[in-house]
């Protein structure tokens, strides 16, 4: 009997795991121990030093707490458990790991490939939702949706809004520039065609599709993009190059009219640079997804401004996310046990 754990929380829960892979693996004795961390009902650690957990981000658990959970375990499925070096030496039965995420941020991968433990992940797990919750967030933004809703919530009517030098203007007549064509920013693209705005794509690794072409999307360099586009939605994968992308520098190549939406990563803004953007109305607006430190301070300055509109970090949250990867990480572990090599190795 083949011993395997799973270690989920209240978003991707091990029943649903478990679920999945009693499906995928109909014949076979497992022995499934199960678990489900506290997260988002309580934060994750997202990269601060912890010891023993260096280079870990984005983790629930402590290590002696995640050694206890594993209990001497073939196979691991997660979304949050950190694994450190440390953790894998103290795991030495620990052979596959299934993450339910786009990136092992919670994993050592150079201690897990010494010690020859495979890790695979779910990519595109939740880019339908994100994507979606992208064209709520421009909707927003575009119509003035949080404004209204922020005042009416005070005991104001802002009949101001509905003057024609204040109103938001329909997508139809606007330029979106999307950054990254990934998994979410080719959703996001394909969404955004119903509305008949042009839509830029900036992303210097791939090339449009056919289909796009044909629609007229146009890849463009972000220069181009962010002087032309009348909103900005952020969709990269964050690496040295794109971190900070949004700064200072790149902000002020913006229209004073332009919006950024950021349903993305938090690295790949500067703060403190897009603060004083909104505060001193160099940009329009911004509608803010993730953020750098999370959950945010509460004396965070960018709280205070009303030409933002803030979300805590929910754009990938959908029953659909959870199905999808749970079903992905099911069919990996399916595998494995089958001796046939990963779809998604890490």
């Amino acid at each position: 009997m083949r011993k395997l754990v799973i270690i989920g929380d209240h978003f991707m829960r091990s029943d649903m795991f478990e679920k999945a892979i009693r499906e995928k693996c109909p014949r076979l004795e497992l022995d499934i121990s199960a678990h489900d961390l506290a997260w988002p009902d309580e934060p994750m650690e997202h990269g601060y030093a912890k010891t023993g957990m260096a280079g870990l981000k984005e983790y629930m658990g402590t290590e002696e707490g995640t050694v206890a959970l594993i209990d001497g375990a073939e196979i691991l499925v997660t979304h949050l458990a950190p694994l450190s070096a440390s953790i894998m030496d103290q795991c030495p039965k620990l052979k596959f790991v299934a993450v339910s995420r786009g990136g092992p941020v919670n994993i050592d991968m150079e201690a897990a490939k010494k010690r020859g433990v495979t890790v695979v992940n779910t990519p595109g797990r939740n880019a339908s939702a994100v994507a979606e919750f992208t064209i709520g967030a421009i909707l927003a933004e575009t119509r003035l949706i949080t404004r209204g809703h922020d005042a009416l919530r005070q005991g104001l009517w802002r009949g101001d809004l509905y003057r024609a030098d204040r109103t938001g203007e329909e997508l139809s007549e606007m330029t979106v520039g999307v950054i990254g064509y990934g998994e979410i920013g080719t959703r996001v693209v394909r969404l955004l065609k119903v509305f008949g705005c042009r839509i830029l794509v900036a992303d210097p690794y791939i090339q449009l599709s056919a289909a796009d072409l044909a629609d007229g999307v146009e890849q463009v360099s972000l220069e181009k993009l962010l002087a032309e586009s009348d909103v900005v939605t952020l969709h990269p994968r964050v690496t040295k190059e794109t971190e900070k992308l949004i700064n200072a520098e790149t902000l002020g190549q913006m229209k004073s009219s332009a919006i950024l939406i950021n349903t993305a990563r938090g690295p790949l803004v500067d703060y403190d640079a897009l603060y004083e953007a909104l505060f001193h109305k160099r940009i329009r607006s911004a509608m803010l997804e993730t953020f750098a430190i999370e959950p945010v301070p509460p004396d965070w300055p960018l709280l205070k401004l009303e030409n933002v509109t803030l979300t805590p970090h929910i754009a990938g949250a959908s029953v659909k996310t959870v199905t999808y990867a749970a079903g992905l990480a099911a069919e990996e572990v399916r595998r494995y046990l089958a001796g046939e090599p990963p779809v998604n190795r890490c």
